[in-house]
């Protein structure tokens, strides 16, 4: 066995998420969100799992061109639009929808569209600041925008150019993202969804609301079209609820072996900086795995791993390529033993809570010397990740 951190991903268990969407938003077809390489599980593997979504979302253009390359072939949405002329031409070839979230967008898709005609008309979602305070435009700036489409077309949503040059758009919807929705008692959620729903009724098109606390809590947030993307992975989207509780499966088990067993000194002191002085004499193991394998650096002592189903405590820092664990009440811990980071059995929010972080970031931080492994109703196989030589299942 070569020795080293493994992240098995369990394809099955990101199925039954979908599954839990599904079940959550019945009426609402679902754009599975697989930015940041699925959230750091590899967005080949995961998008071939995820067949029965209605498309998929990413977050840049560079992704949308990863998937295409692999064979994906269904609907894609680029959620932070185009930036330049480049970024345009290519979502214009790929047949992927984009947002829109400023009139400077708009000029470049018509400057472009005016000189370079398309076949097909452009599929664009009005991008709407509700309170996110990020990317989007304000109400009155999305209605200008929205009118000045529609006066290019010769009808909503036909995608027929105003002339035999004229740019050819098609009104996908209007989308919204909810800045709060992760907290079930918080007002500005109905606000929001209130806003873009009535928006949507005005001009009479779908819309996207919900995220995936947006799903699970938030009836209003079930619109026409639903982002779900944390819950996917088998993450919690809401502050006090347990993803076992929504009744998530975790897809990544993140895991490395026990390199090392040592026998410490009373007042001995472990790893960089002497932060850790044993208080007694100590079982000490260590592990494979550190920050250079994308295990948060900040993890204090105490941190939990899971060592033949019973918890260990992290000692003293985390150091590059390995973290030291008390092994006091595991005394049959041996060398070559598998060590769970997070995953079956220990929750990622478990670890984000000691680290003082959220369970998206610890999931998407993995390097890429970490091996993925895929299993599916008992079939294994390993890739690395899209970008990184992956070819998809």
């Amino acid at each position: 066995m070569i020795i080293g951190p493994i992240a098995q991903i369990d394809l099955d268990a990101l199925r039954h998420n979908l599954a839990v969407c599904r079940a959550a938003a019945p009426e609402s077809r679902i754009w599975a969100v697989i930015k940041a390489d699925a959230y750091g599980h590899g967005m080949g593997h995961c998008a071939a799992a995820l067949a029965e979504a209605d498309g998929f979302a990413v977050a840049r253009v560079q992704e949308a061109l990863g998937l295409r390359g692999i064979g994906v072939s269904k609907p894609l949405l680029v959620m932070e639009g185009v930036a330049n002329d480049t970024e345009l031409g290519a979502v214009l070839s790929m047949q992927v929808e984009m947002t829109l979230h400023s009139s400077r967008q708009l000029e470049l898709i018509l400057s472009h569209l005016e000189a370079n005609p398309q076949p097909r008309p452009q599929r664009i979602w009005i991008k709407l600041d509700t309170g996110m305070g990020r990317l989007g435009l304000h109400e009155a700036e999305a209605i200008a925008l929205i009118e000045r489409i529609r006066a290019l077309t010769s009808g909503p949503c036909s995608g027929a150019g105003a002339g035999s040059r004229g740019p050819t758009l098609e009104l996908a919807g209007i989308m919204t993202h909810l800045a709060n929705a992760d907290d079930p008692s918080h007002s500005m959620t109905a606000a929001q969804c209130q806003q873009a729903r009535a928006l949507a009724e005005r001009f009479d098109l779908p819309l996207s609301i919900g995220n995936s606390a947006g799903i699970l809590a938030h009836p209003a947030a079930r619109s026409d079209w639903v982002r779900p993307g944390i819950m996917l992975y088998g993450g919690s989207p809401l502050l006090d609820s347990s993803a076992a509780a929504l009744d998530l499966r975790p897809v990544m088990t993140l895991s490395s072996q026990l390199i090392a067993v040592r026998e410490m000194a009373a007042g001995a002191v472990i790893g960089y900086g002497s932060t850790y002085r044993c208080p007694e004499p100590m079982r000490v193991g260590v592990v494979a795995i550190g920050y250079g394998d994308g295990y948060p650096r900040h993890a204090p002592s105490g941190t939990p791993v899971l060592i033949h189903g019973q918890r260990a405590a992290l000692l003293g820092r985390v150091s590059m390529d390995m973290i030291s664990v008390d092994l006091c009440q595991i005394p049959d811990a041996r060398v070559g033993d598998p060590v769970i980071l997070w995953g079956q059995g220990l929750p990622v929010e478990v670890i984000a809570e000691q680290v003082g972080t959220i369970n998206y970031e610890l999931l998407c931080r993995l390097s890429p010397r970490v091996r993925l492994d895929y299993e599916a109703s008992g079939q294994m196989s390993e890739a690395v990740r899209l970008g990184r030589s992956e070819q998809g299942p």
